[in-house]
């Protein structure tokens, strides 16, 4: 079943159950998939690859949102953010912890065989290829910036 097929499941039951903070994430899933699917230069169809970054895309922005609203003690706002980025990241794949994260980062700078920072490119281009969905960019450029220094 397709990410679009599950959320709209998802979303009917979430109605039915009158659960608000699902359907407000659901809803938000749902709008970006129409959006990417109907967007210049789409073919209609969403790949699974393009289902996760689209996805993470929804969870970062979130979490961006997040940031600012606890920065401004608006815990309301930011509470609405939380929930969202919960729904959301139900239909992500599972996250590597740190210590995994870490293990395959210097795995990845060992086959390269990348020994200063100035080879960050090569292990990020490598990393995030191998690591799409399982760890967010930002996470992952800063391990492999700490690794890559020592």
């Amino acid at each position: 079943m397709s990410l679009e097929q599950t959320v709209n499941t998802e979303l009917k039951a979430a109605m039915l159950a009158s659960d608000e903070k699902s359907k407000r994430g659901l809803r938000a899933i749902k709008a970006a998939i129409l959006l990417a699917k109907t967007s210049e230069g789409a073919t209609g169809e969403l790949k699974q690859e393009d289902e996760i970054k689209l996805l993470q895309k929804l969870v970062k922005s979130r979490k961006d949102s997040l940031e600012i609203f606890q920065q401004q003690n608006r815990t309301d706002l930011a509470q609405k953010e939380l929930e969202e980025i919960e729904v959301i990241e139900k239909f992500l794949p599972k996250q590597l912890s740190p210590e995994e994260l870490k293990a395959v980062i210097a795995k990845i700078i060992a086959d390269i065989g990348a020994s200063s920072p100035a080879d960050m490119g090569k292990v990020m281009g490598a990393a995030t290829k191998q690591l799409a969905g399982k760890a967010d960019g930002k996470t992952i450029s800063s391990l492999v910036k700490e690794l890559l220094a020592k």
